[in-house]
């Protein structure tokens, strides 16, 4: 009898710990985040699920071309996904299909060439601002409608789709050049 309480406490110690660790990791290193809408197409799809990394911007600043997930700054129960245009302290003007910072054309890396860039935006960004975008220019709520991201509303950067099987891949930040 004693050997099956010993076992058993075996059993509940092995569970505990891999409930802290799995807790530690989620809650600090790795988010899960299923993708709904369509915003980030052709590249991110609805139902896409991806890892979110949040340990990164911990020590690194998000960068331009990061595909990060965020808390819509309208409603902080809301997660948003979208790509990071413009970074702190930059001018941000959107006019004519084109994105222009600080004055120079952006040209954007080759799976989102042809895009066409609708709407109107000049933004200043502040020290702690960034202006995201979707993807899918013409079907996508984002900076160019409600404004700056300030940096505290995102979570992490999209590291690794894991679904749908066919497309599983880790993200870069593409190629970005002004």
């Amino acid at each position: 009898m004693q050997r099956f309480w010993v076992s058993l406490w075996e059993v509940i110690k092995t569970i505990a710990i891999s409930a802290i660790v799995v807790f530690g990791i989620r809650t600090f290193l790795f988010q899960p985040f299923l993708v709904s809408g369509a915003s980030m197409e052709p590249n991110i799809s609805q139902s896409n699920y991806l890892i979110i990394d949040e340990l990164t911007y911990r020590f690194n600043e998000p960068a331009r071309g990061d595909v990060v997930v965020f808390r819509y700054p309208g409603d902080a129960s809301t997660f948003y996904i979208k790509r990071i245009i413009g970074l702190p302290n930059e001018k941000i003007d959107i006019e004519n299909g084109s994105i222009i910072i600080d004055g120079k054309k952006m040209e954007e890396d080759a799976y989102l060439k042809g895009i066409n860039t609708a709407g109107t935006a000049h933004v200043t960004l502040a020290s702690n601002e960034y202006f995201v975008m979707g993807d899918n220019r013409s079907n996508s709520y984002d900076s160019r409608a409600w404004g700056p991201l300030q940096k505290k509303y995102i979570v992490g950067r999209a590291l690794l789709r894991l679904f749908p099987f066919n497309r599983i891949g880790i993200f870069s930040a593409g190629e970005y050049t002004l």
